[in-house]
């Protein structure tokens, strides 16, 4: 036993365990709350934890099937409770651990040595010790030819009869994989009891199976095997189609259009053609740019969510990080969300109405959605596949399903809500939390056709309608905030349904961009003449609008629920507003050094990218999060150097995802379904040569609008008069 004591003491002193949720981090604006707290009697009762593992293995050396499941004592039907097998094999186990640990077995004390220490640092926030993961399931001692003692790792929780939410510990642990996470829980329930007189609350599991680990791999289920499967059958048709391509296709355009459709070769030419942003001056090529910087910063700011997840050794320095100036950047990451309806409801009014011109008023509008549908649907129904059933067998750690955004295992139930894009209503269950955009975007979608024809037939007074419309919906979320008392900052479920997630609280920007829409259809091909001073005064009251949306509310922590609803009423009409002179500047020449850079050729590779890359990117954050085997240091630095990897990666599995699924499911569906294009009249021969110049420059628009210069998260906004690809 003194061999033991030595051991264990070197090993230091393993179990520690105190755990709360952390999941609203960015919540907390008090750091003396968060001090106060530990500076009292509870960390003093925590530091009596710091020789727990000396104390468990001392207090276990004999251990019972009493100390396993105390409930065996428990009568059901004037019998006492058998105990299973599970037990009994449990209890062989621990009794041999005991016995080769005062050997000093090097097996027995690896599992002693991958238990997490009790953290330093507790009164700066360090909350978190992960042990040594790897150790801990790499521990494989064959005791028989048919039994083998394997490790298996799990985080403790205990919480202290005080109730301080604020106090959050977790530590790791390492058992023998035969006993469950029901046994640990009770042992360790005993012990505090017995050493510490700390009585742990019932309503409080201090070890939970879902946080366990072992080597053993879970059989695939069928809906595994089926994904599996199908991914395969696509990488098979992708790679034939390319080597077909490219060994005996001499002209692409000679090219079998289904071999076509799976060629990654014709598909990344796609993706990676650069047009020249001067062959159509009637192209919006600063679109191409505005899309992916707001793609950028919803990477950018959902990884600092993956880092409020994180194991951080600082997590105090959170809480005065909140009140920076740099801090505002990513608390209103939301208005890149803003960006994206301002650009759908802008593009879809150019593509529409120009379609419209050429058909003297036609609309199609069951094939309008019939088209969208079938355009996102199958990399989303895909991306939910891969969440739920690919994801977890890529990457192996401590944190393994922690640092998601979701519990992806509601969309076994939820799944069929994201397909129908109804999620945002439906259900409070996400599936894939970052979906609720495209749920919006369609039901905005499905109301715009209307819109459109009332445009067209009416005019002005139509967009003056629309102005009305979009009026009566900021007053209605200005009501719904000030009469039910709702703040964004609540992160309550009600708040995020009625506020965030609403379709009616959001389509302001949509609404602005189609106004804005409207007005470059009217003035298409018109070139307007401003002085400096107007060119000056524009771009100050643009920025000042950004600027305002930005900055407006630094230095405070919360508002009155009347200021609150005024601000964020307010500022979704003002940030497209400001983007609206952005774009106007950008077109009539007045951007400058803003338009050279977001009209930049260099942005369209990307831009082509953005659905898939916006499907996936929480993929590659979730993961690399998952695969964290050591404490995080939170500052801006360390957040923007994930972030480059997390973009990086983002984007080569965005690529592999659309050469795989969403480029081949565009083709095939362009291939069933083409687009109807009017005949055009009979003309002489002078007059029909104008007429398909003219027409080739009308569909070049279109083709260069609706070919990624739709919004992200969108895919193409291809209305059903627009042209196919293919045929330009």
């Amino acid at each position: 036993m003194a061999v033991l004591a030595i051991t264990l003491w070197l090993c230091s002193l393993a179990l520690a365990g105190v755990s709360a949720n952390i999941t609203n981090i960015f919540a907390l604006t008090n750091k003396e709350l968060l001090t106060n707290n530990l500076v009292s009697d509870q960390y003093l009762t925590i530091y009596k934890l710091r020789s727990l593992a000396v104390e468990f293995f001392d207090h276990y050396s004999n251990a019972t099937l009493e100390d396993l499941t105390p409930d065996l004592n428990e009568y059901f039907y004037g019998e006492p409770r058998i105990p299973s097998a599970q037990d009994l094999e449990c209890l062989a186990d621990l009794a041999l651990l005991s016995n080769d640990l005062a050997s000093s077995k090097y097996w027995a004390l690896k599992m002693i040595d991958s238990w997490g220490l009790l953290p330093s640092g507790i009164l700066v926030g360090n909350l978190w010790n992960l042990g040594n993961f790897d150790e801990c399931i790499g521990i494989d001692h064959a005791v028989t030819t048919a039994h083998s003692i394997k490790g298996k790792y799990c985080f403790s929780k205990l919480a202290l009869s005080s109730g301080s939410s604020m106090l959050a510990i977790k530590s790791a642990v390492c058992f023998p994989a035969s006993c469950s996470a029901t046994h640990m829980d009770t042992m360790l329930r005993r012990l505090f009891q017995t050493l510490l007189s700390v009585e742990i609350s019932s309503d409080v599991q201090m070890v939970d199976e879902a946080t366990c680990q072992t080597s053993e791999a879970k059989p695939y289920d069928g809906l595994t095997i089926f994904t599996i499967v199908i991914l395969s059958i696509l990488g098979a048709l992708v790679g034939l189609s390319t080597i077909y391509d490219y060994f005996f296709c001499q002209d692409e355009k000679t090219i079998n259009p289904v071999v076509k459709a799976f060629s990654a070769r014709a598909n990344s030419r796609a993706v990676f053609r650069l047009v020249d942003t001067k062959a159509n001056p009637n192209v919006i090529d600063c679109l191409h740019g505005i899309r992916c910087l707001s793609f950028i910063w919803v990477v950018y700011c959902h990884d600092y969510l993956v880092f409020s997840h994180s194991p951080n050794m600082n997590m105090s320095y959170v809480l005065t990080w909140i009140d920076s100036f740099f801090s505002l950047f990513i608390k209103h990451g939301v208005y890149a969300v803003d960006t994206f309806f301002f650009l759908s409801g802008l593009l879809l009014v150019v593509i529409v109405l120009r379609s419209m011109d050429r058909t003297k008023g036609k609309l199609n509008i069951p094939m309008m959605y019939l088209h969208r549908y079938l355009r996102l649907t199958p990399l989303l129904a895909f991306g939910i596949l891969i969440y739920m059933k690919i994801m977890p067998l890529l990457g192996h750690g401590p944190l393994q399903g922690s640092v998601n955004f979701d519990d992806y295992s509601t969309c076994e139930d939820t799944w069929y809500w994201t397909l129908l894009y109804v999620q945002n209503y439906a259900t409070n269950r996400l599936c894939i939390s970052h979906s609720w955009y495209l749920a919006v975007d369609m039901q905005l979608y499905i109301f715009a056709p209307f819109l459109l024809i009332s445009l067209y037939k009416w005019g002005k007074k139509a967009a003056a309608g629309i102005f009305v419309l979009m009026m009566l919906l900021a007053c209605c979320l200005f009501s719904i905030m000030v009469i039910n008392n709702l703040s964004l900052g609540s992160n309550g479920e009600e708040s995020m349904k009625k506020l965030y997630y609403a379709t009616n609280t959001r389509a302001s920007p949509y609404l602005i961009g189609i106004l804005f829409g409207y007005f470059l259809h009217l003035n298409r091909g018109k070139n307007f003449k401003l002085n400096r001073i107007c060119v000056i005064l524009g771009w100050l009251v643009g920025l000042s609008l950004i600027a305002t949306c930005l900055f407006a509310v630094y230095g405070q922590n919360s508002l009155p629920i009347v200021e609150e609803a005024f601000y964020v009423t307010l500022t979704r009409i003002a940030w497209p507003l400001g983007l609206c002179w952005v774009v106007f500047a950008c077109m009539q020449g007045y951007g400058g050094l803003a338009n050279s850079f977001l009209s930049s050729p260099l942005w369209q590779p990307m831009s082509r990218l953005s659905y898939s890359a916006y499907i996936f990117h929480m993929f590659i954050e979730s993961l690399n999060g998952g695969l964290t085997r050591t404490n995080t240091y939170f500052t801006d630095y360390q957040v923007m150097l994930r972030f480059w990897s997390d973009l990086g990666f983002t984007m080569l599995f965005s690529y592999l995802m659309h050469i795989l699924i969403e480029a081949p499911f565009a083709s095939l569906e362009a291939l069933l379904l083409p687009t109807k294009r009017p005949s055009p009249p009979k003309l002489p021969v002078f007059e029909a040569k104008i007429a398909e110049v003219k027409s080739k420059a009308d569909e070049s628009l279109v083709e260069e609008l609706a070919e990624g210069a739709t919004t992200s998260p969108t895919f193409e906004e291809k209305s059903a008069t627009a042209p196919d690809k293919d045929s330009v």
